[in-house]
Formats: structure tokens, sequence, C-alpha cells
């Protein structure tokens, strides 16, 4: 019984098939066909030619001006005293604070385009991850005392290499102490 009405279903509708709708119609006007085939005009592309004198006045310049700016950066960041750290100390002493507060001066005026970056490092003694954060804790304390001058915190970012940068790779405790420090980069 069920496939009797099946197969009358499906008979059904192969013989009614699919209704005659009308195509659709297409406007093929004048307007339509201009509008088709309208182009836009495009303004010519303008050129200008620059002499192999001039070109080289322009090179010149630009190199000038970057190698200008390099070395004026490099002589900055050699004014700028690092701030040494007694051991697994991160506060900052009385000349510590001196010459942050000379090193201020400098990031105030000659500096001022630039940002400046502090590099917090330890000596080798604790684990690389107390010394990571050791060597954070110092370029903080380094830049509390640098934005109390008036250096603008928002062009001062911090770093920490913990052990993994020392200057001094000698067993002895001058060379540890010269590890213990907080340098400075000048950054564009």
């Amino acid at each position: 019984m069920k496939k009797a009405i099946l197969s009358g279903a499906i008979l059904a509708l192969i013989l009614s098939g699919c209704s005659d709708s009308p195509k659709p119609q297409v406007d093929e006007s004048a307007s339509a066909k201009k509008q088709t085939q309208q182009v836009k005009e495009v303004a010519p592309v303008e050129t200008e030619t620059v002499s192999a004198e001039n070109a080289n006045v322009i090179n010149e310049n630009v190199t000038n001006t970057a190698d200008s700016n390099e070395m004026n950066m490099a002589s900055l960041e050699s004014e700028l005293l690092s701030a040494y750290f007694a051991f697994d100390k991160y506060d900052l002493d009385s000349k510590t604070r001196e010459d942050i507060s000379a090193n201020a001066s400098v990031a105030n005026s000659n500096a001022s385009a630039f940002m400046i970056k502090l590099e917090g490092n330890c000596d080798e003694w604790g684990s690389d991850e107390y010394n990571f954060a050791l060597g954070l804790k110092r370029a903080d304390a380094v830049k509390k005392a640098l934005v109390s001058e008036g250096v603008d915190a928002n062009r001062i970012t911090m770093v920490s290499y913990g052990e993994s940068n020392p200057v001094c790779n000698d067993k002895t405790r001058e060379c540890w102490s010269k590890n213990r420090r907080v340098d400075y980069k000048l950054l564009p």
C-alpha cells in the first residue's frame, strides 16, 4: 500500500513537470547600452624627472641625516652612566642617584627626541628566573628615579637580561659587581 501511494506521488510529479514560467525580459534600449559601454576617464599620470645630480644630492641628504642621527644617538648614549647595585639589591645608593640625575638632564635636553631603554642585568649568582626578576626590579627602580627627575614615563621601556649579558666573565667580586647594573640605550 505504501509503495502504491509513493509510486503515485512520484508519477504525478514526473507528469506535471515544470511549469512554463515567463522568461526574464532584458531591456536593450539605447540608454541601457550607453550605461554599460560608458568608461570613466582617468587623469593622466604626472611624472617628474630628476637629474642624476639632484638624485645624488637627495640620497646624500638622506644618508647624512640618518648617519648624523645615529652618530648623535651614539654620542648621547656614551654620556649616559650605567647604574650599579649591591649584591642581591635593587635599591639606589647616593652615587647611583647622582648619576641618574645627570642622565635625566641629558634625557630631557639633548636626548629628548629619543626613547630610553633600560636594560637590567645581574651577576651569575641565583637562578635564571630570580635574576630576570631582579634585573627588572633594578630597571624599574631606575625608571622611577628618572620619572621623579622629570623624564616622561612614556619614553622609557625596560628589559631584563638577567645574567645573560655580562660585561665581565672573571670569577671575582670586582667582576661580579660590574655585571649588577642597568644600562641605558637610546631608541629612535
